[in-house]
């Protein structure tokens, strides 16, 4: 069986989206935290010995080093048979909603909410900039949900794991309350938290 290392920390959308789905896959992991506060990630024997990029999450398999969540996702969803395409039009979708993910939701999402929660004087043009982009991503999410229960099938794939990351977080810090202002969008976190043994960011994976 494969034994997987977790660098984390907790505040991460994308930790928590390996985090995640390691565990709907019924896999323990070890998780290793990591002083991404501290400026760890930005050492250049951190990036020698973990991850050249300077980027968490790091997920090790049997001792060997995997970054970048999107691709990660894809291989375990390939490997377990879960939340996997089940034919040429589905991996479209998964692929085409995964990139989308990447470079617009959780792209500003992430930097919106860190400067939000957890810097103390954030500059207000700059989240007002951010916080436009991420409304109209939102509203495209949401009107895409309207009229299905998941993003690409009719059950929970990759996608909705990667999208659902940064959305699970506490509205005090996203500064959203979806379940007025994007109602699709709050149902569909919904029914993805029904999934057998989902569990939320801080529960799964705990700071120090």
């Amino acid at each position: 069986m494969t034994v997987y290392r977790l660098h984390y920390f907790p505040e991460s959308g994308n930790s928590y989206k390996l985090a995640l789905m390691l565990t709907l896959c019924g896999r323990s992991f070890e998780p290793v935290w990591t002083d991404f506060g501290g400026g760890v990630t930005r050492t250049a024997e951190w990036r020698s010995t973990v991850n050249e990029m300077g980027e968490i999450p790091v997920l090790e398999e049997d001792g060997e080093r995997l970054t970048q969540t999107a691709p990660i996702l894809l291989s375990l969803a390939e490997r377990y048979g879960r939340f996997n395409a089940h034919d040429a039009k589905e991996q479209f979708g998964i692929l085409r909603w995964l990139f989308w993910d990447n470079h617009k939701l959780t792209s500003y999402l992430a930097t919106y909410r860190y400067s939000r929660a957890f810097t103390p004087s954030p500059d207000p043009y700059v989240q007002n900039y951010f916080r436009k982009r991420i409304d109209d991503y939102l509203a495209i999410l949401d009107r895409h949900l309207q009229n299905r229960s998941f993003v690409v099938a009719e059950r929970a794939t990759v996608a909705d794991i990667s999208m659902v990351g940064y959305l699970s977080f506490p509205k005090e810090e996203t500064g959203y309350d979806l379940a007025a202002t994007h109602p699709a969008v709050h149902a569909w976190l919904g029914r993805v938290a029904k999934l057998p043994n989902w569990r939320s960011p801080y529960d799964l994976l705990p700071g120090k």
